[in-house]
């Protein structure tokens, strides 16, 4: 029987990692589908940030980009603009994949080592997700987990060794986005970007890539 569990997802402690499961849990569910009405109105009535960090801006620019969504087409538009961008006709105009950034092609061995390492930690794709596991929003589920939830160290089924420390689960954060995610996700963001017909998730990607950054600044440093 096998012993891998779905991704799942436990409370993390209160302060900077919860704040850092947040942002990847918001893009995750923006790069997996077009937000909801709900969604966007969260987005858009979130408290503002006071700060004037780049990433505190990207947020703001976000949430504006929310308010002029619900005024002009609401969800609809956005899935719209989500369904032309990366489902479209035939290949997408923008792919969410790290094999297709790292290789030139998808389903190719990124995938493979990805799935590895995914094992490795007692995760498997849910039967009810079609992307693969190299999709932007599947990796942004991944490192959630990982600063969520506490990691068992026993792949064995009723296993009894506790789970990492903090440290080691801080480890394993640093290794699974420096291999699987850093190399790559500034590309895809420059992509969506500068697409001409990317105007809600030209936020949203300005976000992803300023999140991004400094995540890769702090595990370098850390």
């Amino acid at each position: 029987m096998s012993t891998v569990q779905p991704i799942a997802f436990a409370p993390a402690d209160d302060g900077e990692e919860t704040a850092r499961a947040d942002v990847y849990g918001v893009l995750a569910g923006l790069f997996a589908a077009p937000p909801s009405t709900e969604l966007l109105q969260a987005i858009a009535a979130a408290p503002p940030a006071t700060g004037n960090t780049v990433l505190e801006q990207a947020w703001r620019m976000l949430a504006a980009a929310a308010v002029a969504a619900l005024a002009e087409g609401g969800a609809e538009a956005v899935r719209e603009e989500y369904e032309q961008l990366f489902i479209g006709i035939g290949k997408p105009e923008v792919l969410l994949y790290g094999s297709y950034y790292l290789s030139g092609f998808l389903m190719e061995r990124p995938l493979a080592a990805l799935r590895t390492d995914l094992a490795q930690l007692g995760l498997e794709r849910a039967d009810n997700i079609v992307e693969s596991e190299d999709h932007i929003a599947s990796l942004c589920e991944v490192m959630r987990y990982l600063i969520a939830a506490d990691v068992d160290a026993d792949d064995d089924a009723g296993g009894d060794a506790p789970p990492l420390s903090a440290q080691a689960r801080l480890v394993a954060q640093k290794q699974f986005f420096s291999v699987h995610m850093q190399p790559w996700t500034s590309e895809m963001c420059d992509a969506v970007i500068a697409h001409r017909q990317s105007r809600f998730y030209r936020r949203v990607a300005e976000l992803a890539q300023q999140f991004f950054a400094i995540e890769a600044q702090a595990f370098e440093i850390g």
